[in-house]
């Protein structure tokens, strides 16, 4: 069986969808008549609530956005003592 593909959806198109809801179609209409999942349109349908914006980045919460510049940070201290490890080496051997 194949994977099916993710589609994408541009924000004019989510605006349209979340803007049916509001003007009354029901959810499940919406899905079943835009081949859409439920999960997505709830989605969609919050982010239009809580930020108005359709990007992830802009839904994030204080938290998400803390432990994403959190691994950011370990990440860079790792390669930071990676580097000085192998200088250490480099200057025991002289």
């Amino acid at each position: 069986m194949p994977k099916q593909q993710r589609r994408t959806f541009t924000t004019a198109f989510k605006k349209q969808m979340v803007q049916l809801y509001e003007n009354g179609k029901s959810r499940a209409a919406i899905v079943e008549e835009y081949d859409l999942t439920a999960s997505a349109l709830d989605r969609w349908i919050k982010q239009a609530k809580t930020t108005s914006s359709f990007k992830e980045k802009d839904n994030r919460s204080t938290e998400e956005n803390e432990l994403i510049a959190l691994r950011k940070q370990v990440q860079r201290l790792q390669m930071e003592n990676d580097i000085l490890k192998q200088a250490a080496l480099i200057m025991g051997r002289k």
